[in-house]
């Protein structure tokens, strides 16, 4: 189960007045080889430079493989969870995809990523109905330079 579930919820109220504020930093994940292989074989991208150590140490800038952008990316679903709030009275929540999504850094195979999130907007569309704006930059551990920086939509309908 996820973190997040264990947490008491908070009011919309509480919620909106987070806009503005970081919300929190999640734990470490790492991007170990096998992670990376896991996902390339999920979505068919075999590309040297996510699995072949000794090609892309010998062919690259890296020094090693790297993980794939998505899949950096896709640990933003479990990092929110380890800090977002959950909203009293939430039926659900989706993703409403990104306004702003850049790579900047390549993650090095053995590395560990954090999401560090700060809530941007939380506004009422309809009555049972809030669009969620996340301001999300996953770091690297030892690194000055950030993974990605994202601007992440989410939609929360209430019962």
């Amino acid at each position: 189960m996820n973190e997040v579930w264990k947490k008491p919820p908070v009011s919309l109220a509480t919620y909106q007045g987070m806009v503005g504020k970081e919300i929190g930093v999640s734990s470490w994940h790492l991007l170990d080889q096998g992670r990376i292989d896991t996902y390339a074989d999920v979505i068919e991208d075999h590309q040297f430079i996510h699995v072949d150590p000794e090609r892309a140490k010998k062919e690259t800038a890296f020094g090693t493989t790297i993980a794939h952008g998505f899949l950096t990316m896709s640990l933003m679903s479990i990092m929110s969870y380890e800090v977002m709030p959950v909203l009293e009275g939430t039926a659900m929540g989706v993703n409403y995809g990104f306004d702003k999504l850049r790579f900047l850094s390549p993650v090095r195979a053995g590395k560990r990523v954090r999401g560090r999130f700060v809530l941007a907007e939380a506004t009422l569309r309809k009555p049972k109905e809030l669009l969620s704006r996340t301001n999300v930059t996953v770091e690297i551990e030892g690194e000055e330079k950030p993974a990605l920086v994202a601007d992440w939509l989410g939609l929360i309908y209430f019962n």
